[in-house]
């Protein structure tokens, strides 16, 4: 009860930070997009849009040194956690210097032949692309301190610097937005400014908070642990990286068949998944601790069921934000931008159905790291990773049009859930009929009832703000009595009461 109460007030402290950050972002992304125009927008997603992957990169290989710090705190080891943290220091300073020596490489490939840039705006996207690998280095180097911050399940800083960080973008959209010099130049680097400003945040505040981040690695050397740290986080970057490397390469096969204005309608989708994703990644990474927590302490029965009720929490709460925008995408895209570019919509959609798809899986992939056996489930997952790249090509040399390559990823979602459901049964002891039963059948049943009922609306009414509340109204009230009665078994509605009972006393007493 104890770790569900944190885990409450975890996830309450940064639904406070997005609930601030989301509607600053979308309208951040208007001004930026209203400023820059659809192709260079699109050269920024193209170029630059490995900035905005950075996010992902440094949330998972964090995540790898985080299992580390949180099974040692579950264990009761808290003088390891040093040791731990020099050894990722040492660790994520080589990977930084490999990266940064791959992606100057990549970078000459890129710029000489295989990316379609307008002659004019070449030497802008080079610097743009510098620009970027100056700031992945300042990503990679401050991961130690995101999972220091993780493994103490210290949200409300995270939230202070989430606020701050979507304030400075709001600022960023509207200094472009007035000035007359190359609105591009500039955007690109005030945005890898931006980040680097918010990691130097991030490492003062732990290095005054924390007495663990004290910089000793000569002492602290421990041969052992560095290789063990070394493989487990080797094969965590080699998934996460290929990960970033397909979702990155989309926007480059797409460039090479369909140009930037494509890209375009590429990143407007990515913007709109990434803030209603914020919301199930909240609650990932409140529940992330304690899942390594529990197998930490040696206590798979719990971390599995911590892992079974996160799949659910975490699909429930897209559900409810994506099934009205599914629905009403086209007059929410014609309220929000000025200019919609082609294609936007429905690679919206298709983005969003495997973004639905994936995290009814994810909690599954946290709980197979915390047991630690991660090489072959990483292998296997690399290898599916490049697959729809390959596909995607095939299939636009055949002239198909460019949102086939949405519909390519949605399968690779399908079959990258086969892999995770394999591995967490041989490595977790995972009862895939159990979790189907548990899951999948309850979140794939609430949706689909709900998605049903919440469409009535587009076959009686026309077009408009009155139809758009009525399926919004309509979409939440569905949701909530399907995900209470149909979504959670009666067990654990009475522990989702008790956890609200708790919260409210707490309250009430202050």
């Amino acid at each position: 009860m104890q770790a569900a109460n944190r885990v409450a007030k975890n996830t309450g402290i940064l639904y406070a930070k997005m609930a601030v950050t989301v509607f600053i972002s979308l309208y951040a992304t208007r001004l930026v997009l209203a400023a820059l125009g659809t192709k260079d927008f699109g050269l920024f997603s193209v170029v630059g849009g490995a900035i905005a992957m950075l996010g992902f990169l440094n949330a998972s290989m964090a995540a790898a040194t985080q299992r580390f710090m949180s099974f040692a705190q579950g264990a009761g080891d808290i003088h390891k956690i040093n040791k731990i943290f020099n050894m990722s220091v040492l660790l994520h300073l080589i990977i930084a210097f490999v990266i940064f020596l791959l992606l100057e490489v990549a970078g000459y490939f890129f710029f000489n032949g295989i990316l379609n840039i307008d002659p004019d705006r070449l030497k802008t996207a080079k610097l743009i692309y510098q620009f970027m690998i100056i700031s992945t280095l300042f990503s990679v180097i401050s991961v130690p301190y995101d999972a220091l911050l993780n493994a103490h399940e210290n949200m409300l800083f995270y939230a202070i610097l989430g606020i701050i960080e979507s304030v400075l973008k709001l600022a960023i959209a509207l200094y472009i937005t007035f000035i007359s010099a190359d609105k591009l130049l500039y955007y690109g680097a005030l945005m890898a400014l931006l980040s680097i400003i918010l990691l130097i945040l991030n490492r003062i505040y732990c290095h005054h908070k924390y007495p663990e981040t004290k910089i000793a690695i000569k002492a602290q050397y421990d041969k052992k642990l560095l290789k063990e740290m070394s493989g487990f986080a080797g094969w965590s970057l080699l998934g996460s990286s290929s990960s970033m490397i397909s979702n990155y390469g989309q926007g480059i096969v797409v460039n090479v068949f369909f140009g930037t204005a494509v890209n375009a309608a590429q990143g407007v989708a990515g913007q709109i998944s990434g803030q209603l994703g914020v919301f199930a990644g909240t609650m990932m990474k409140a529940l992330s601790p304690v899942i390594a927590k529990n197998e930490g302490a040696g206590n798979r029965s719990q971390m599995l069921k911590a892992s079974f009720m996160g799949s659910k929490i975490s699909f429930f709460l897209l559900m409810f934000l994506h099934i009205p925008v599914l629905i009403e995408m086209p007059l929410i895209f014609k309220f929000w931008l000025k200019e919609v570019p082609e294609f936007t919509i429905i690679f919206c959609r298709l983005l969003l159905i495997r973004i639905l798809i994936e995290q009814l899986f994810l909690t599954l992939s946290i709980s197979i790291s915390a047991v630690g056996n991660i090489r072959k489930y990483q292998i296997y997952n690399s290898m599916l990773n490049f697959l729809p790249l390959v596909v995607s090509y095939i299939l636009f040399s055949f002239n198909y049009p460019p949102f086939f390559i949405y519909i390519v990823f949605i399968f690779y979602a399908i079959a990258g859930a086969i892999i995770t459901l394999y591995f967490a049964k041989k490595d977790c002891s995972l009862s895939i009929s159990n979790y189907f039963d548990s899951v999948i059948y309850k979140c794939l049943g609430s949706f689909m009832i709900t998605i049903f009922i919440s469409a009535l609306p587009v076959f009686f009414m026309t077009d408009g703000i009155i139809r758009l509340l009525f399926v919004f109204t309509i979409s939440a009230i569905t949701s909530l009595i399907m995900i209470w009665n149909l979504g959670f078994s009666l067990t654990e509605r009475e522990g989702i009461w008790k956890i609200l009972k708790g919260t409210l006393e707490k309250i009430s007493r202050k």
